[in-house]
């Protein structure tokens, strides 16, 4: 297979254990059609999310269910957990950073309740968009990854 993306800088890893997936497979039209940037999906065996990058917790949600993340780079992540899941008012989730936070990749960001998050909406799968104009190329689509595992994803520039 051609490699039509090179070595990045900022190395992304897995943000949890589960299946790696196209962010076109996301149950939501607003992030399928990466209208609010490419990126991919990990359909979560646990509640437990954990920073795909090093970086700097830019911001997080009030409800706790989204936070953003930035590398020293410049390169800027949207970690969002399920599909409609702000209409829960934080119900099930858990911050456990705070904004301007370091991060290292593999540090525990956030903390869902799995089960009862399923229960009530369309998709608890946790997604990762660039929000800085990257193509995202997921190389182990369809795959289990385990949290922390390196070599899930390439990108680059538009």
């Amino acid at each position: 297979m051609f490699k039509l993306f090179k070595k990045q800088k900022t190395e992304i890893v897995s943000p949890a254990a589960g299946v790696l997936k196209s962010i076109t497979e996301v149950p939501d039209q607003v992030f399928a059609s990466r209208m609010m940037g490419d990126g991919f999906i990990v359909t979560p065996e646990t509640g437990d999310i954990f920073s795909p990058i090093d970086g700097t917790v830019a911001m997080i949600f009030p409800t706790g269910h989204a936070l953003g993340l930035k590398s020293p780079d410049g390169i800027e992540l949207l970690v969002h957990i399920g599909v409609d899941t702000v209409a829960l008012n934080g119900e099930g989730f858990e911050k456990v950073v705070t904004e301007g936070q370091s991060v290292k990749k593999g540090d525990l960001i956030a903390r869902f309740d799995l089960e009862a998050i399923k229960a009530k909406v369309p998709s608890a799968d946790i997604i990762i968009v660039f929000t800085t104009e990257e193509a995202c190329e997921v190389l182990k689509a369809g795959k289990r990854v385990t949290a922390g595992e390196a070599d899930i994803v390439e990108y680059k520039k538009k």
